[in-house]
């Protein structure tokens, strides 16, 4: 089965053998786990002594803690790049088994921080610059006073990426031994 939340693909093994774990908790206790989940992925750090206390009475070992907030971020995060709205959210966690009250908790704070949250995704992406403009000449000397030998041509290649407010150029000098076929500059 596809879920959006998931990018349109099967989701992922260890996300289903996980929700069984998130069930093991109360919903006001997911809430805030999902706070502090949220948190972190913003920015601002996670405050592990709290998911700890929260997690006790559930008598889950270090390795669910670590599993429930793995799970936790991989499904907010993953809704919050492909976009999925809070109630198609609830809907596909609860066809992975999630109890309602559980999804409807969770989505309650993913709502609430979703646009932060992929403005956050957004500026920590990575991305490639943006090309502006492209250059080329070539050098070659015919003869010098001063050489024995004439070198071979030598190509400068220059590109100008939107990297910074004012575009600057990038010079990248090519030895002819690099640029003697065409189909090297054929992309």
């Amino acid at each position: 089965m596809r879920f959006r939340f998931c990018g349109d693909l099967d989701c992922p093994d260890w996300v289903l053998a996980e929700i069984s774990t998130l069930a093991k908790i109360s919903s006001v206790k997911l809430r805030l786990l999902c706070g502090q989940v949220l948190k972190d992925l913003l920015g601002g750090g996670i405050d592990y002594e709290k998911i700890l206390k929260l997690t006790m009475d559930a008598r889950f070992e270090s390795g669910d803690v670590k599993a429930t907030v793995a799970v936790l971020s991989f499904i907010l995060s993953s809704a919050a790049k492909h976009s999925v709205d809070g109630e198609s959210l609830s809907s596909e966690l609860q066809q992975l088994g999630l109890p309602k009250e559980h999804a409807a908790s969770l989505c309650r704070c993913y709502e609430e921080k979703q646009s932060s949250l992929q403005a956050r995704l957004r500026a920590c992406s990575l991305r490639v610059n943006r090309l502006v403009g492209v250059g080329w000449r070539v050098d070659y000397t015919l003869s010098s006073s001063l050489l024995r030998t004439v070198e071979e041509p030598l190509v400068h290649l220059r590109l100008e990426v939107a990297a910074s407010p004012v575009p600057r150029p990038s010079l990248l000098p090519c030895p002819s031994q690099q640029t003697s076929s065409r189909s090297s500059w054929q992309t």
